[in-house]
């Protein structure tokens, strides 16, 4: 794989499977948890990750940080791979790769007071030490917004927001390149979600970071994501600019996710379609044999069924896996009006 000097961050063939060992008469069986995703991002960029539960995105962010082994693939960071750096020489890499949890809670030691969870990483890996650290809290808490006074309070202490605010200045304690926000707003109320998603933006800007924004809140990824990348039982099934995914999804399940996101107009949401999804994502442990999708996919033939589609452009920088659109038809509605059967193999 040739590596780009505008990319970040490359994956390649990325795969974590689990295995699931069998009883005493049951074969093993592998959650394939993400299978084959070969993405890029970019430098500065905002690339955002969104699907169902249970597709894959938590894992992919959690595998791009070898929080989680990934079992295949490579992952380059600045033309390096991750993927295969011994434990002491990836533990030197993780100050430029940092990540946002979910749950602002869960994800800070109770014990611990604000001053210590920040100061943490930057006595970890030695970028400070004695009063130079307490300057360098109290100067990351206002640059997220939160008053240096705060600094020997507790988690408990204090509101959702001002929990995950105290998370991001954990993540850019050591002042890395790229952060995996998984996501972050999920867990707050709409009025915070809105300033967290005001403040990751403003320190982009300010700091030149990268982000992989996980969600499943589509406006959120609207409003942050330069662009969108679509994920289904652990592969990719469509990525575009964020501006063109919503304009015009080529995926019948990306058409789906989008149809599912209110509009704030009461009369363009009366009149708005909505599709509706039928039956329940499948197991990872089991997915249908070629198209993932096809077990709810509505355009379904039965080629869909027997091949395996490859993520390929459809429009300029728009590439979708669906062996139902190619370039010279990409309206996958028209063509199934038209009659036209397997034509994007």
């Amino acid at each position: 794989m040739t590596v780009e000097n505008n990319n970040l961050i490359q994956l390649d063939d990325l795969r974590v499977h689990y295995k699931l060992g069998g009883g005493l008469f049951s074969q093993e069986k592998v959650v394939k948890a993400v299978d084959g995703v070969t993405l890029d991002i970019e430098r500065g960029e905002t690339l955002g990750l969104v699907g169902e539960s249970g597709c894959g995105k938590s894992t992919l962010g959690k595998a791009i940080l070898r929080l989680t082994e990934p079992t295949g693939g490579k992952v380059f960071y600045n033309g390096q791979d991750l993927a295969h750096l011994p434990q002491s020489e990836m533990r030197e890499q993780r100050k430029h790769l940092q990540m946002i949890f979910q749950d602002p809670y869960a994800s800070l030691n109770p014990r611990m007071n604000v001053g210590q969870i920040i100061g943490e990483p930057i006595k970890t890996f030695g970028l400070a030490n004695g009063e130079k650290v307490d300057k360098l809290v109290g100067d990351l808490m206002e640059t997220v917004g939160l008053s240096r006074r705060f600094i020997k309070r507790y988690p408990h202490e204090f509101s959702g927001g001002q929990r995950q605010r105290i998370g991001i200045a954990r993540a850019l304690a050591v002042a890395p390149e790229f952060i995996v926000a998984d996501e972050p707003i999920s867990a707050l109320d709409v009025s915070i979600q809105a300033q967290i998603m005001n403040l990751m933006e403003k320190l982009q800007a300010d700091k030149g970071l990268t982000y992989l924004f996980i969600s499943h809140d589509l406006r959120a990824v609207r409003h942050l994501s330069d662009r969108v990348a679509v994920m289904y039982l652990g592969k990719i099934v469509e990525l575009a600019p964020g501006k063109d995914i919503y304009a015009g999804p080529l995926m019948p399940y990306t058409q789906a996710l989008i149809s599912a996101v209110p509009v704030p107009d009461p009369e363009v949401e009366a009149k708005r379609e909505r599709i509706i999804l039928e039956g329940d994502v499948p197991s990872p442990i089991n997915p249908p044999a070629g198209c993932h999708f096809h077990t709810r996919c509505p355009y379904a033939i039965a080629e869909c069924k027997q091949i395996v589609p490859q993520l390929v452009e459809i429009k300029p920088a728009h590439r979708a896996a669906c062996i139902r659109i190619n370039p010279e038809n990409p309206d996958i509605k028209a063509n199934v009006a038209a009659g036209l059967g397997a034509i994007g193999v």
